[in-house]
């Protein structure tokens, strides 16, 4: 049985875990070709997206990285080196792909100031709609333990997303936060738990 909710200390008390696959950071027209031709074939995709920390009133920077993942590669795209490109847009488009995410609305609305004509569709806000089945704590961290058992760090967060070269904690960590999202609603979606969801 799942939990509902969790306290902070019981989250601490689990091992972290991370995500085990292929990490691919985007760097050219070739990486972006792999990425479109496997997840074009996804019924269901995890999503997130990064930007740099801004630690002074009226200072804010664009989405810097966004992340697609499927169970066991992750792509991970440097939007501020590479802008939005047309194949992920195009996959962020597609109705017949499911990105799951927590939190979308911020990640989209950052992405939309990337590009005003980007029309997102088929979206699952993990926060939102496990509250709306009973869910009391969300957010990936909270899920992560409650759904999958397991702890995941938090640690690169507030890091700096516009880096010239991310660290490997970096690409673990923005990697591990779309995945566990994925897993998350691939176990609710198997064990009914959504079930009253997608019946509407």
């Amino acid at each position: 049985m799942i939990p509902l909710k969790i306290s902070k200390e019981e989250v601490n008390g689990l091992e972290i875990e991370a995500f085990p696959g292929e990490i691919i950071l985007v760097q050219d027209q070739n990486d972006l070709r792999r990425m479109e031709s496997d997840l074009a074939s996804q019924k269901f995709i995890g999503f997130d997206t990064e930007t740099r920390p801004a630690f002074r009133r009226g200072v804010s920077y664009d989405v810097s990285l966004l992340q697609l993942s499927t169970r066991d590669t992750a792509y991970l795209i440097r939007l501020n080196e590479l802008g939005f490109p047309v194949q992920a847009k195009a996959l962020l488009e597609n109705a017949n792909i499911v990105k799951v995410g927590a939190a979308v609305r911020d990640d989209i609305k950052a992405l939309k100031k990337l590009a005003p004509n980007f029309t997102p569709d088929s979206f699952f806000d993990l926060n939102e709609e496990l509250r709306r089945v009973g869910f009391l704590n969300v957010g990936v961290r909270n899920l992560s333990a409650m759904v999958l058992g397991i702890r995941i760090s938090k640690s690169e967060q507030v890091s700096n997303w516009e880096a010239p070269a991310l660290t490997e904690k970096q690409l673990l960590y923005a990697a591990t936060d779309a995945w566990a999202c994925l897993e998350i609603f691939l176990k609710l979606y198997r064990q009914g738990y959504l079930d009253e969801i997608f019946s509407m």
